[in-house]
Formats: structure tokens, sequence, C-alpha cells
């Protein structure tokens, strides 16, 4: 005949098992599925565009430039949250506006103009420079920013 002797410490070893076990078992069943999140921001991505400008002098000796935004065309997510920096390189001051949009301010050389952008519409939208919109004033300086 056999007999298993349990001394003091084994059994509160087993019951410290169990104890753990029943509730592990009732924290899972309680949670219901659900799970905290701690520190979860939404993130907002930033663009980076400057002016640029292109000149050069015809064989005739008449100067012609070009003003225009670097990159010409960017992408977004519709209801993506984006911080849009653009940046003076060339030329004095740039007004501007976001066709579509209540979006207007203006680039000065040397300085970041920061606007937040979030489109809820799919589409292109044009950055325009309102200084130089069309060939007549050294442009077109249009960026598209298309939403897809």
């Amino acid at each position: 005949m056999h007999f298993i002797v349990l001394k003091r410490r084994s059994i509160l070893f087993i019951g410290l098992i169990i104890a753990t076990i029943a509730v592990s078992s009732f924290w899972l069943f309680a949670m219901d599925g659900s799970v905290a999140t701690i520190g979860q921001e939404e993130k907002i991505r930033e663009i980076h565009l400057v002016t640029t400008e292109f000149k050069t002098t015809t064989e005739g000796g008449k100067e012609i430039e070009a003003y225009r935004w670097d990159p010409g065309t960017i992408f977004v997510g519709k209801d993506e949250k984006v911080l849009l920096h653009l940046y003076g390189v060339n030329g004095h001051e740039h007004p501007f506006i976001i066709e579509g949009t209540d979006i207007k301010g203006t680039v000065t050389k040397g300085k970041d103009t920061t606007v937040e952008l979030q489109l809820s519409e799919e589409g292109v939208y044009r950055l325009v420079c309102l200084t130089h919109s069309d060939m007549d004033n050294s442009g077109p300086m249009i960026a598209n920013i298309i939403v897809d």
C-alpha cells in the first residue's frame, strides 16, 4: 500500500496555483474581449514643399523665369490628417490658396508656413500661388494634392 505524504509547503504551493488559475480565468471571462489601450495617438503625417525658381536668358537677351512648388504632386488619404510645411526658398512672397477649401496663406522667403490639412472628399485639390498663377506671371506655380 502506497501513501502520499503532503507537507505544509506542498499544500500552500498547490493552493497558490489553484488560486492563480481561478483569478486568471475570472479576469479573462470578465473582460469580455475589451482591451485597454494606453498612449495611442493619431499620427499626423508631415509633408514638406519648397518654392523653387528656374531662371535663364534667351538668345535675344531676355531673362525668363518660372516658379513652382516642389514636389509638384503629393498624395494623401481621404480624411488623413496632414501637416503641410511650405518653405520659401526662391521669391520674396507667395500668397496661396488650396482650391476647394478655405485654406489660404503666404509663404515668405526663408520661413516655414505650416498648414493643417484634412480632406474628406476624394479628388484633386490645387495648391495655387496667386502671384504666379499663369504663364504671363512666371507660372503656373501649382501643386496637385491628390486625395484617394
